[in-house]
């Protein structure tokens, strides 16, 4: 994999939007020259694209802003969805496709075709199409429900915490409650969920911090670390054990790996709240716990890490000036990374994720170079994609903020900006799921996944033999 880290940071500052506009555009001309006559249609063409990437949300009583559930709404839209899908704003899904690791839990970008076919659709007169096209509504999710809920049922262990209200005009507020967990003894957590409830919960809500505090001897989950690194507020203080904001569901620990939760553990909230133009009574938070079956017990322990990106200096970025901070994180332990989840704020632009090995081998794992503040999109790794990461591995965590006028997110290129809590400060960090591995495992790991390799590029060129001698 390439180290360029500069490069690639001029690659997007100068390039990448016009690039992908251009290629986009070319693409959707050489669509419509090959349909003919069979112009791209809505009913036939584009609805299906809709219904599986844009409707879950775009529907009312979601979060999304406006409808997309039918071709009158869209219609009216549809200069909107041209710009916001040709940049990849659109669905939320910001990684760079042409680098590190493509497979995803989770992926709901769009392919180059579907971006190509909405596009031709809008450029090539909005045509409706034959009511015989047009696919059945499609059912989803309630929005108000757990996303997990679906695969694992309910909730096993459900914590709520203290209601707030928050008045219809005032400054950004943090609510800190400590909530008891209720339980009796010790159990292992498959899955993990947080989800605003109560009134308006989702729309003052900006992010939740839940940290588990429980009775553990030299660990992060000590009380006495916990109530020391969060007292005032820290994002990386000891005992993480989830995090939410918009964009992101619930964590799933790969069989074999988990949490574990000991019997009078609390959870410590740190919930971040913005006000709406409204007084919102009752405003909560809720965590969900899917437990492991009694008995089961997985061999690994998954922890989320706080990874900063900033370095010894900090953040301070000048007006006017595209910054460009680097930090450092070694692995005492053989790991799988389970995810990438870059968090910045409104001048945060692209964050990547490096791999230095004991060796001196470098490897770039992931890296978004579109990032959207108002979107913090959790990257899951596919089970056999993951990175596992012998003990003694650097990861170089390096992180993009644009602070001047061509920022159309940017409240201020005048400024100096420093790190801070509030949307208009910033932050540099991925939260990362770390799953520490004994070192026999992770050499069985590596061999499995290694064995597979071959095995596919055999069969591979196998098929490839055949092709060319039928």
């Amino acid at each position: 994999m390439r180290d360029d880290t500069r490069k690639r940071a001029t690659r997007w500052i100068a390039t990448a939007g016009a690039a992908l506009v251009a290629t986009t555009v070319a693409g959707a001309t050489g669509l419509q020259a090959q349909e003919g006559d069979a112009a791209v249609t809505f009913n036939r063409d584009v609805m299906p694209i809709l219904q599986t990437n844009c409707q879950e949300c775009h529907q009312e009583g979601s979060i999304a802003p406006m409808s997309l559930l039918t071709y009158r709404d869209t219609y009216r839209w549809a200069s909107r969805i041209r710009e916001k899908v040709t940049e990849r704003v659109m669905p939320p899904w910001h990684i760079d496709r042409t680098v590190g690791i493509q497979e995803f839990k989770n992926d709901r970008g769009l392919t180059d075709e579907e971006i190509e076919t909405i596009v031709a659709w809008i450029d090539g007169g909005r045509v409706e199409g034959a009511p015989a096209d047009l696919p059945p509504p499609a059912e989803f999710p309630d929005p108000n429900a757990w996303r997990l809920a679906d695969e694992y049922g309910e909730p096993d262990l459900v914590v709520a915490s203290e209601p707030y209200t928050l008045a219809a005009e005032t400054q950004d507020k943090w609510w800190r409650p400590v909530t008891p967990t209720g339980l009796t003894e010790p159990r292992w957590v498959k899955a993990i969920e947080i989800k605003p409830a109560g009134n308006d919960a989702r729309t003052i809500t900006h992010h939740v911090l839940a940290f588990l505090e429980q009775d553990e001897e030299d660990s992060p989950m000590a009380a006495s670390i916990v109530q020391a690194s969060t007292r005032g507020g820290a994002m990386g203080g000891g005992g993480l054990f989830m995090e939410w904001a918009v964009g992101k569901e619930g964590e799933v620990f790969p069989d074999g790996a988990g949490k574990i939760m000991l019997p009078n553990s609390r959870i410590r909230w740190e919930v971040h709240l913005h006000a709406m133009g409204k007084e919102v009574v009752d405003s909560y938070v809720e965590l969900g716990v899917w437990f492991y079956p009694k008995g089961q017990e997985p061999d690994n322990r998954t922890r989320l890490m706080f990874f900063n990106a900033t370095g010894a200096t900090g953040l301070d970025i000048p007006p006017n000036q595209i910054a460009v901070t680097q930090d450092h994180h070694v692995l005492r332990w053989p790991a799988r990374l389970e995810n990438f989840q870059p968090h910045m704020h409104m001048r945060g632009k692209a964050m990547s994720l490096e791999a230095i090995y004991p060796d001196g081998r470098k490897e770039l794992i992931s890296q978004v170079d579109n990032f959207q503040w108002n979107w913090h999109v959790n990257y899951i790794y596919e089970d056999d994609a993951a990175p596992l990461l012998p003990a003694g591995t650097t990861l170089v965590i390096t992180a993009w903020h644009d602070n001047t006028a061509e920022n159309p997110n940017n409240p201020d290129p005048e400024q100096w900006v420093d790190w801070g809590d509030r949307t208009v400060d910033e932050m540099a960090h991925l939260w990362v799921d770390v799953t520490y591995l004994d070192q026999t495992e992770f050499e069985e790991l590596v061999a499995a996944r290694e064995a597979a390799r071959e095995l596919a590029e055999a069969e591979e060129s196998s098929s490839s033999s055949n092709d060319e001698n039928p």
